[in-house]
């Protein structure tokens, strides 16, 4: 997972646009999930609500470890969200989903009416992740589940598979987005590094039996990058320099960067390095010579609601 997904977007793009590529599809080990569907015991669940569904990527990948005739439905703010999630998910036979337009903080539904409540890379983009949390509480069954799956994208993007990097520029790229993520927060716009909170969160709201885990899926990348993945990944990353894509835009970096503390004189050295890492990897990918594993962080948080 080399980006992000929102319930709150301030820009023109819903939702993080550019992260509901082909590259989604990918973000799963199958044999992980059938893991974690017999340690939360999905076969127990009859109603699943899927909070910031976004386009229902989430959704799919657990309704086939959801018992046969169970409901999962979805939320997002956005209607073309809602309406992409739903002709996605035609396919699934199995389980009855629906999507319908809602706010992460304010869900439309009463209390206790789901076994099972989740979301994916929605509280890094939520001012207040307690809000939604406790919304997500109150709408889940006594005793039923709640999953969060959030990155720790800071920690993800901390490795130097390059040695031959100059330390100083490893570290400037390191600074940058840790500035730039507390500026995000800053403005209200979310904690792009959420990830290690979720369980503190959950223990403040009362959750009972947290449990975490670390998704084991890796990104990898080996010449002529043949597989379905490794082409999405390719195709996602050229892309994204074509059109001076880090992280976020350039107006979104520098909005995140000044609110964080950074300098506006400095700004433009710190992305002209970023830049130029994302070019040197997209450069040496279309010679066929970049061989890497890139290691996102996603941590899998889940426990129960008290009875």
């Amino acid at each position: 997972m080399r980006g992000e997904e929102s319930v709150v977007r301030m820009s023109s793009q819903p939702h993080s646009a550019e992260y509901f590529g082909d590259t989604r599809d990918f973000w799963w080990n199958r044999d992980f999930l059938e893991l974690m569907s017999r340690r939360w015991r999905l076969q127990d669940v009859n109603t699943a609500l899927d909070v910031g569904c976004g386009v229902g990527h989430w959704g799919r990948c657990l309704a086939p470890f959801l018992p046969a005739g169970s409901v999962l439905t979805g939320v997002d703010r956005e209607a073309r969200s809602v309406e992409e999630a739903q002709k996605r998910s035609a396919g699934v036979a199995n389980v009855a989903m629906v999507f319908q337009v809602a706010d992460a903080e304010r869900l439309p539904f009463p209390d206790g009416a789901f076994d099972l409540v989740t979301c994916q890379t929605v509280l890094i983009h939520v001012k207040e992740p307690r809000v939604v949390i406790a919304e997500m509480i109150r709408v889940l069954a006594p005793g039923g589940l709640l999953v969060i799956v959030e990155p720790d994208n800071l920690a993800a993007n901390t490795s130097d598979a390059d040695h031959r990097r100059p330390v100083r520029d490893a570290v400037a790229l390191i600074e940058f987005q840790l500035i730039c993520e507390r500026g995000k927060m800053n403005l209200g716009e979310g904690f792009n590094s959420a990830g290690p909170n979720v369980a503190g969160w959950l223990a403040e709201a009362g959750v009972e039996q947290i449990e975490a885990y670390l998704s084991d899926k890796i990104t990898l990348l080996v010449p002529p990058y043949s597989s379905d993945s490794e082409r999405a990944v390719v195709e996602e990353m050229t892309e994204m320099r074509r059109r001076n894509f880090w992280i976020w835009s350039e107006d979104d970096t520098r909005r995140y960067f000044l609110a964080g503390g950074g300098g506006a004189e400095d700004f433009g050295g710190f992305w002209d390095r970023a830049m130029a890492r994302e070019s040197e990897l997209v450069d040496a990918m279309a010679r066929g010579e970049k061989s890497v594993a890139f290691t996102p962080v996603c941590l899998v948080v889940s426990g129960r609601k008290p009875r």
